[in-house]
């Protein structure tokens, strides 16, 4: 699934639709539908019945109207799909973001907002966003994310890649969370059947010799759960991050990123 149009005209008429510059239905009764209705519409269905259950027929029907009737609101599906992804976006930065609370309890909250967001829209982990769906609530989450950084001793290229890195991460860990449930879902078979289907196979190759770092790892290695694993990975990179800004205030950093001092 993805929200990329070959269509050049699609970005003018998707920026218009998120940014509230659309054009409203100008013939006809009064409308009764809003965008955000239709969004919210959208994004309950794919919240419960996956993207692929998304389209204009069945968002229609979910609203009460016909399929017509919609289309004078959003001129298509990947248009529908732009609209639902910055609904999304829209918890960050939430009523209990931390203001003035240091770079690192930013990026932090921004991080577990975003997994909390993956959780709660799967879907979106299905679609393209190599380009960013620049609407107002991804705005204010990234707004957000820059105002932590500020005042540290770093380009703007490096306050990006900061970001990037949480970002890039966050999303990583949530993809594969998110699918090791939906293969249970899809195949009746739990984590722990799978691995104990596995086990005889994987003792032998064990005591094979061909393995021997990954046979001297104690039983209980992988015995911890995703959510762990994801706060253990997420509070290195970010000792990673402050690493970095300590050797930036002490000009000690041997490279930085596009070259600023």
């Amino acid at each position: 699934m993805t929200s990329e149009n070959s269509d050049r005209g699609y970005l003018k008429r998707s920026l218009d639709l998120l940014w509230g510059q659309g054009e409203r239905p100008s013939r006809g009764p009064k409308p009764g539908l809003t965008l955000e209705r239709i969004a919210a519409a959208g994004v309950a269905i794919a919240d419960a019945e996956g993207i692929d259950a998304l389209s204009m027929r069945r968002v229609a029907a979910e609203l009460g109207v016909g399929t017509m009737s919609l289309y004078r609101y959003v001129p298509g599906k990947a248009e529908l799909l732009e609209l639902m992804i910055d609904r999304a976006y829209r918890t960050m930065p939430g009523d209990d973001a931390p203001r003035d609370a240091g770079w690192r309890a930013v990026l932090g909250y921004v991080a577990h907002g975003n997994w909390r967001m993956y959780l709660a829209h799967p879907w979106l982990l299905r679609t393209n966003l190599a380009r960013p769906v620049l609407g107002p609530g991804a705005m204010a989450g990234f707004d957000y994310a820059v105002s932590g950084l500020a005042g540290l001793p770093l380009t703007d290229q490096e306050r990006l890649g900061f970001i990037a890195a949480v970002d890039g991460y966050v999303t990583g860990c949530a993809r594969t969370h998110v699918h090791a449930a939906l293969a249970a879902r899809q195949t009746g078979i739990s984590d722990e059947e799978f691995w104990t289907a596995h086990g005889p196979l994987l003792e032998k190759a064990m005591l094979s010799g061909a393995y021997p770092h990954a046979a001297a790892l104690a039983e209980d290695t992988f015995a911890v759960p995703g959510e762990r694993l994801f706060e253990f990975g997420l509070e290195r990179l970010l000792d990673g991050l402050e690493a970095f800004i300590a050797a930036a205030e002490g000009g000690t950093t041997a490279e930085r990123l596009g070259g600023g001092g």
